[in-house]
């Protein structure tokens, strides 16, 4: 394998503009491809928007969903990729020839898709249904994986896309700035948004505090430490539908250090080299040889009934 450059970005979706977000994308894409990148990723349902969807009968759901990939937003984004020779992993609302609704991520290159993946925790709306396998496919010679944001929540979804053989994971999320029982969680107030020009310290002082950057550094380096892997985190900034979010899209390396952030209230990007050195010199890569499954097979493998509750949901 050799170094890549890779970009994550953030920016301020509308809520079902397509064409809009696209146009971002193609703005963003070819920023990053001009400045050397060979891949730019952004965040979870950076096609249609995301919270708003939460509103959305099956239905309308249907009415904003797509196939992958021969529906018209991919192959845009297809199109954007060969335009500025960048591959570009995005996410939407997917549908499939039975009309069953999913929480879809491509990747895509200039000819065409290079893998798709269903996010396996999926709660913003009953009607999207869970995706029910991983996903690991080349880039540049590396191999690479995908987990939409609450899919990283548990534990068990890295470790094994790390063990499938990913060494890049791509994890697009709509994240931070809701409730939670944990300490310090909660929304932040649109007007500081609005305000953010005149005043950027409340801004900030929120959006770096418990709601929001300091939540995600109690998990997400571990996540990228403990297996060894570069942890893509992309995340939108501003308003989406009526919360805000905090962006913060990171490059983590296998030591668990952040590469680059960006930490502007704009659309943006920031970009970083990749080595192949750090996944073996990383204390993770000893660790998972370390293993000894025949202690804990069994347990981790035994029957267990999902629930899965989300807090602000109910709020």
């Amino acid at each position: 394998m050799n170094p890549i450059k890779i970009a994550t970005a953030q920016f301020e979706n509308r809520s079902g503009d397509k064409a809009y977000n696209l146009s971002v994308i193609d703005k963003l894409a070819g920023k990053a491809a001009a400045e050397g990148s060979q891949i730019i990723t952004f965040h979870e349902c950076s096609i249609t928007g995301y919270t708003f969807a939460r509103k959305l009968s099956r239905e309308e759901l249907l009415e904003i969903s797509e196939r992958i990939p021969e529906g018209q937003s991919v192959q845009e984004l297809i199109s954007i990729a060969k335009k500025h020779n960048i591959v570009i992993l995005a996410g939407l609302f997917e549908k499939d020839e039975s009309d069953q609704i999913y929480k879809g991520y491509v990747c895509v290159n200039g000819e065409g898709l290079i893998a798709k993946y269903r996010k396996l925790h999926p709660f913003i709306n009953p009607n999207i249904l869970p995706g029910n396998e991983y996903c690991v496919f080349d880039l540049f010679g590396w191999k690479c994986g995908i987990l939409i944001c609450y899919d990283n929540n548990i534990i068990e979804n890295v470790r094994a896309t790390k063990l499938l053989g990913a060494d890049i994971i791509f994890m697009p999320h709509v994240t931070m700035c809701t409730p939670s029982t944990r300490p310090g969680a909660g929304f932040v107030d649109p007007k500081l948004w609005d305000n953010r020009h005149e005043d950027p310290t409340s801004l900030r002082l929120e959006f770096d505090g418990m709601k929001g950057r300091d939540w995600l550094m109690k998990w997400l380096p571990a996540r990228a430490y403990d297996n060894a892997i570069y942890a893509i985190f992309s995340n939108p900034i501003g308003m989406d539908d009526d919360q805000l979010k905090n962006g913060c899209s990171m490059i983590i390396d296998p030591f668990g250090d952040i590469l680059a952030e960006c930490r502007n209230f704009e659309d943006s990007f920031v970009t970083a080299m990749i080595y192949p050195w750090k996944l073996t010199d990383a204390g993770g890569s000893r660790y998972i040889k370390a293993r000894r499954p025949e202690l804990y097979k069994d347990i981790i493998g035994q029957s267990h009934q999902p629930e899965q509750k989300v807090v602000w949901l109910k709020s």
